[in-house]
C-alpha cells in the first residue's frame, strides 16, 4: 500500500483504466473504486481515437465512467509528463458530490480538428468496444 499522507485524487476515465494499454503510467498508485462525474461533461475521440478529450459543458452533459486513484505527489508528476499534447488537468465534479483531479481536453481544439464527439456511447471502453466489434 502506498503511504496516504500528500495523496491526490486522480479521475481516470481512458487508456490508463485498468486494462487498458496506458495503465501503466500510474505508477503502482492505489485504486480507490469506479466513479462518474457529474453529468456535466462531453467526451470526444480525439486524434482518431487515440485517446478521450472531455471537458465542461453548461448543458448536455454526460456522465462519465471512470476510476479514481490515490496518487503520491511523484506518481502524479509521471502521469501528468506522460499525458497526450494538450491534456491539462482540472477539477471535475463527481456523482454523490466530491471532486478529483481528471485530465481535460481543450474544446477549441476538438471543434478544430472536428474530432467526433462519441459521448452517446457512454464511455471510453464502452466507445472502443464498439469500434472493434465494427471493425471485427
Amino acid at each position: 500500500m502506498t503511504d496516504t499522507t500528500e495523496q491526490i485524487t486522480v479521475f481516470i476515465c481512458g487508456s490508463a483504466l485498468r486494462g487498458q494499454p496506458d495503465n501503466q503510467n500510474l505508477q503502482g498508485a492505489d485504486f480507490v473504486g469506479e466513479a462518474q462525474t457529474a453529468p456535466i461533461y462531453r467526451l470526444h475521440a480525439v486524434k482518431d481515437g487515440w485517446h478521450p478529450g472531455i471537458y465542461e459543458v453548461g448543458e448536455g452533459g454526460i456522465s462519465i465512467p471512470g476510476e479514481l486513484y490515490a496518487m503520491t505527489p511523484q506518481q502524479y508528476t509521471y502521469l501528468k509528463e506522460n499525458e497526450p499534447p494538450h491534456m491539462y488537468p482540472h477539477e471535475v465534479q463527481l456523482v454523490g458530490g466530491g471532486t478529483a483531479i481528471a485530465f481535460l481536453y481543450p474544446k477549441t481544439l476538438i471543434d478544430e480538428h472536428g474530432w467526433p464527439d462519441v459521448s452517446e456511447y457512454g464511455g471510453w471502453i464502452a466507445y472502443k468496444a464498439a469500434v472493434a466489434s465494427a471493425n471485427s
